[in-house]
C-alpha cells in the first residue's frame, strides 16, 4: 500500500500556511506545495478541487480534502491524521 500524495495550495507570507507545513515537516511527510500568491491555473486547479474555497491554505491527502490549518491541526489533536496520511 502506498501513501497517498500530499496537495497544499499556499500564498507567500502566510502565517496559517507556515503552521500547516510545519505540522506536515514535524511528522516527515513529503508534500507538493503550491504557490498561489499570484493567482494563474493551480489557483484554478485548488478552487476546482476544493469548490467555495477562497482561502489558504488548502491541503488535501489523496482525494480527500482535508481544508485548512485549523482542520489539519484538529485531525491531529484528534488522533486521526496519522491514519489519513498512511491511506
Amino acid at each position: 500500500m502506498t501513501t497517498p500524495k500530499v496537495d497544499i495550495y499556499t500564498k507567500f507570507g502566510c502565517g496559517y500556511c507556515f503552521r500547516a507545513k510545519r505540522l506536515l515537516d514535524e511528522k516527515g511527510v513529503a508534500y507538493e506545495e503550491f504557490d498561489i500568491t499570484m493567482g494563474g491555473p493551480k489557483r484554478d486547479e485548488m478552487q476546482a478541487r476544493a469548490p467555495g474555497a477562497r482561502t489558504v491554505p488548502q491541503i488535501f491527502v489523496g482525494d480527500t480534502h482535508v481544508g485548512g490549518s485549523d482542520e489539519l491541526a484538529a485531525l491531529e489533536r484528534e488522533g486521526k491524521l496519522d491514519a489519513l496520511l498512511a491511506g
